[in-house]
């Protein structure tokens, strides 16, 4: 767990536990309602096998992302969001620096996401780079994109 001077805390999450289940609700809030849909509408089972993290504020859930073990070398992060309240604060930048130094620790050297294209400077700024053409996901446009996760 990391605990920044601003108290905010950055920990995993265990799947199907109260925690988990404020993920969801914050997931569907920012990442699936503006678009008109809904979270709880998607299989989510297979999420048990993946790392989930939090960022909290006096136990509240402020911001979320996921990752998914693509092969020995390879881990995709995916689902990140924080509370729109939230916004402006960094939030969204420790989790990505704690995921990628999570998974350095596991042994994972390439980190992928699938970045929405209004999400492309936020990514670059942490040293992603773009992989991929423009592609469709969720009706929106996206890219793929990289950062190999150094010793």
């Amino acid at each position: 767990m990391i605990e920044n001077r601003d108290k905010i805390q950055i920990r995993e999450i265990s799947y199907n536990t109260p925690d988990y289940t404020k993920e969801l609700v914050l997931r569907d809030k920012v990442l699936r309602k503006p678009l008109g849909m809904s979270l709880y509408d998607a299989n989510l089972d297979a999420e048990k096998d993946d790392v989930h993290i939090g960022a909290f504020v006096n136990n509240d859930m402020v911001g979320v992302l996921i990752l998914t073990k693509l092969n020995a070398d390879e881990i995709k992060m995916r689902q990140v969001a924080v509370d729109e309240d939230w916004r402006s604060l960094n939030i969204g930048r420790a989790l990505v620096v704690f995921a990628e130094e999570s998974s350095k620790m596991k042994g994972f050297k390439t980190m992928l996401l699938n970045a929405r294209k209004a999400a492309i400077g936020f990514y670059d700024k942490l040293g992603y780079e773009i992989i991929s053409d423009e592609f469709m996901e969720i009706n929106i446009p996206h890219y793929k994109m990289c950062k190999q996760l150094s010793k």
